[in-house]
């Protein structure tokens, strides 16, 4: 193997040109006629018997080069970038370059390579955090919420109203046949609550148990296209409607919910953790937004395999939300009428804010010589054993050790960028000319795989109930290049 070329092009691209000598591929053509010779029918000849050279007498010399480039090039190539000592980020694009003859050939490979990164400005910077702020209303509201898990539902022989639960059967029927996703058994209804389409709820609403009803319903025009703007019928029948049972606040509710004797007691301790989780949360946007100006401050030339191979996380953490939900990716795909190149390519801006952050990190990481000792690993595992109520053996045996002092190192240099920031008070909302507060202008919801954020997309309506639509690790290792040239439910 001759390395004749070695040149850097834009996007962290490294151009090699690589010759395979006469010796090299000969060796190949001997495995590649071990590998087919029983594939190959030689009159007089067992099938595999045949010599090499009556076979190549018959189909020509040639017959065995393209498997033996195949057998040639991944090795050459690895051996080239071993050479050249190439980080390589992702899969390269090979093409031949002139014939293959016995003699050998010759071949390109466009490698993307880690870039080379020149850091901005990461200490001295400023960014707005929202100080924790918690009132009487926040802390009747978590109260509120506890109420509802301790509320019970009471059978009760009267019409249904909203608030109430109703135990339903129901079906769709679209010009008088069932619809996918139109059915469910023994469905518990809270009314009012908007969790089915629109105008399904309402018509439930004055229904009593044993009681039978045909509702129309017209799909919004923005639901997916089987259903969009077609006028549907679900037969319902309630089997049983049910009030909610709410606790009250007192003193005896406050014993029950919590070791507090009081509800005085109680409302003091849900505002200290109330407050103490809006400080963590401003904590972290503040950290998020000194981070987003590190990784903009970056000057790197990204390879698309990063981005690429990024939104391909994303994707697949995305896929997981949705089967963890319990709807199959192809149905989703089907209801909301997205492919997966659509998902992939909304990923694509997210995913390189994410690789460069990525890049600025290693980067601080490099220039302050951050460094993780065993012993801080030791005490990382201790913490998490004890967090999580595992085995110290099991954490070690399923979290490998670079892994967590990836994770150290990382903490670290974001502690570097935090110290040395200024938090700065949160711009005032823009007010109108007449004075009143502008409302916050909503931004178009893109279906994409869930970013850095950490925001999930929003909800999609299905046949009759909403479903909710359901991201950092290593770059993939370079693959092998191939021979050949390549430019390279809801169910209820």
């Amino acid at each position: 193997m001759n390395v004749k070329n070695c040149e850097n092009q834009e996007k962290s691209i490294v151009a090699l040109t690589v010759e395979v000598s006469a010796e090299e591929f000969e060796a190949a053509i001997v495995k590649a006629y071990q590998k087919l010779r029983k594939k190959i029918n030689v009159p007089g000849f067992r099938p595999g018997k045949a010599p090499r050279k009556i076979i190549e007498g018959m189909y020509g010399a040639e017959v065995f080069y393209e498997e033996a480039v195949n057998i040639a090039m991944p090795d050459a190539y690895e051996a080239a970038v071993t050479e050249k000592q190439l980080d390589v980020v992702g899969y390269p694009q090979v093409e031949l370059e002139g014939e293959v003859t016995k003699d050998g050939f010759t071949f390109k490979a466009s490698v993307p390579v880690y870039p080379e990164v020149k850091l901005g400005a990461y200490k001295g910077l400023k960014a707005p955090k929202t100080p924790a702020k918690v009132t009487a209303a926040d802390v009747d509201d978590r109260l509120k919420e506890m109420a509802d898990r301790n509320t019970r539902l009471v059978s009760v022989d009267r019409e249904a109203k909203n608030g109430d639960v109703a135990v339903i059967d129901f079906e769709g029927f679209l010009d008088g046949k069932p619809f996918d996703g139109g059915k469910g058994t023994n469905h518990s209804l809270e009314l009012g609550s908007g969790s089915f389409v629109p105008g399904f709820e309402e018509q439930v609403v004055g229904m009593k148990a044993g009681e039978e009803k045909d509702i129309d319903i017209t799909f919004p025009a923005d639901y997916h296209e089987d259903l969009a703007g077609k006028a549907v019928v679900f037969k319902v029948k309630v089997h049983e409607v049910k009030e909610k049972d709410v606790p009250a606040m007192d003193d005896e509710f406050a014993k029950d919910v919590s070791e507090f004797d009081t509800l005085k007691d109680l409302k003091a301790d849900l505002k200290k953790k109330i407050t103490e989780e809006r400080e963590e949360a401003a904590q972290r946007t503040f950290e998020d937004k000194l981070m987003e100006q590190v990784a903009e401050n970056i000057t790197a030339d990204v390879p698309d395999a990063m981005v690429d191979a990024q939104a391909h996380r994303f994707l697949d953490n995305f896929k997981n939300q949705i089967m963890q939900q319990g709807i199959p990716y192809d149905q989703y795909l089907k209801m909301t009428g997205m492919d997966e190149a659509k998902l992939l390519a909304d990923a694509k801006e997210p995913a390189l804010r994410q690789v460069r952050l990525d890049l600025a990190l290693a980067a601080i990481i490099k220039e302050e010589n951050i460094e993780i000792s065993d012993d801080e690993v030791e005490e990382e595992y201790k913490k998490m054993a004890e967090q999580y109520n595992i085995e110290l053996e099991n954490v070690k045996k399923y979290l490998p050790a670079q892994q967590v002092k990836d994770q150290l190192s990382t903490r670290k240099a974001i502690s570097i960028v935090t110290e040395s920031a200024t938090a700065t008070a949160p711009k005032a909302e823009k007010k109108a000319e007449d004075g009143e507060e502008k409302p916050a202008k909503k931004t178009a919801a893109k279906k994409t795989a869930k970013a850095e954020d950490g925001e999930e997309k929003p909800a999609k309506k299905t046949a009759a109930k909403k479903t909710a639509k359901a991201e950092d690790g290593e770059e993939k290792p370079a693959k092998k290049p191939a021979a050949k040239k390549t430019a390279k439910k809801t169910e209820e």
